[in-house]
This record gives structure tokens, C-alpha cells and sequence, in this order.
């Protein structure tokens, strides 16, 4: 009798225990994709500024580029285009490994992803190395130094945030099907970097 007395308490605390998260849970719900969100909205909105300036300078231009201004190659940069789209589709595996609490899957595609992105960034500096014009030639090269070296930042700021994520995944369950938002929060960032440089390259080098 006593013991089944001792059974009930402990039931019934546990229920308490587990209402009472639940209760703390619905109080202090979770809002960190809301605020990524809302930083990645925040960061469109730079872009779409430096694109928008960028082509009210070549409409109103007479000549575009102005006169002397050697013509961007589009070997190099559309090897790095093809490396970064494809990296969307890798990262992507680590999302969905992670929710099967592969863990060794998301560390592989994560880090496959990040030498691609270190590779984009290499090939960015290479470019740079080789150009036959300075940031203060004229505003073309102004405003491409500007929106390729802003995009570059992004790209190695997501690189960062990888290498965070590959840190933390040593902790045995630190990321599994329930606990995943980093892994979410760095594939979404990383597509939006990806999204941003599509367009940067069309009105950059296609246009």
C-alpha cells in the first residue's frame, strides 16, 4: 500500500514536471528562425540598394563600361557560379542527414560545402589579382568591387558559421532530429548567399 502511495506521489510529480515545461514551452515559444528571417530580410534590403544604384549608374551612363575599361572574363566567374549553386544541393544533404540523426552525414556535407564555398572565394581573390582595373578607376569599378567584395564577406561569414557547426557536432547529441535549427539557420543563410550572387552575376557580367 505504502508503495503504491510512493508510485502515485512520483507520478504525479512527473506530470507536474512535464505540464509545467510544456507550460514554460508555450510562454517562451521559439522565435530564432523568425529572427533570421528577419536579419536575412534586412540584409535584401542592402543589396537591393547596390544593385538598384548599380544599374541607375549604367542607365543613365552614356557608355557602358565607360571607355577603357578592359572587359570582365566570364570563364573563371562561371566555374565559381556553377561551384556555389551546386553547393546548395550539398548543404541540402546535411539538412536532411541531420533529421535522420546521421550526424557523420551532416559533418561530410558540411564540410564539402564549406571547400566549395573556401574554393568560390579563392577563385573571387584570383579574380581580383588579375583585374586590369583599381576600386577607383571609375564607378563600374567601383560599384563591382563593392558588390562582389559585400557578397565575398557573406560567403566567408557562412563559412564561419560551418565551421561552428562542425565545432559543435563533437558533442555527442548536440544536433539530431529534434535539435537541428543551426543546421537550418546555416542552410538557409548559405541559399540566400547563393540567391544573392545569381543575381549579382546576371546584372554584373551578363547584363
Amino acid at each position: 500500500m505504502q508503495g503504491s502511495t510512493v508510485d502515485t506521489a512520483e507520478n504525479m510529480v512527473s506530470a507536474a514536471e512535464h505540464n509545467g515545461a510544456a507550460s514554460h514551452h508555450e510562454e517562451h515559444p521559439d522565435h530564432r528562425m523568425f529572427g533570421l528571417l528577419v536579419f536575412l530580410a534586412a540584409e535584401s534590403m542592402i543589396f537591393l540598394g547596390l544593385f538598384i544604384a548599380y544599374m541607375s549608374f549604367r542607365l543613365i551612363s552614356t557608355e557602358w563600361p565607360p571607355a577603357g575599361t578592359p572587359e570582365l572574363e566570364l570563364l573563371l566567374p562561371g566555374i565559381n557560379t556553377i561551384i556555389l549553386i551546386s553547393s546548395s544541393f550539398v548543404i541540402h544533404k546535411a539538412d536532411t542527414d541531420v533529421k535522420q540523426d546521421n550526424v557523420k552525414g551532416l559533418r561530410l556535407w558540411f564540410a564539402i560545402t564549406a571547400v566549395m564555398g573556401a574554393i568560390f572565394l579563392a577563385g573571387q581573390i584570383y579574380e581580383y589579382t588579375h583585374l586590369e582595373f583599381g576600386l577607383t578607376e571609375n564607378i563600374f569599378a567601383s560599384t563591382f568591387y563593392v558588390l562582389t567584395g559585400f557578397h565575398g564577406l557573406h560567403v566567408f561569414v557562412g563559412l564561419l558559421l560551418m565551421l561552428a557547426v562542425l565545432w559543435r557536432s563533437r558533442q555527442a547529441g548536440h544536433y539530431s532530429h529534434e535539435n537541428h535549427f543551426g543546421v537550418e539557420a546555416v542552410e538557409l543563410y548559405w541559399h540566400f548567399v547563393d540567391v544573392i550572387w545569381i543575381v549579382l552575376f546576371a546584372i554584373l557580367y551578363l547584363w
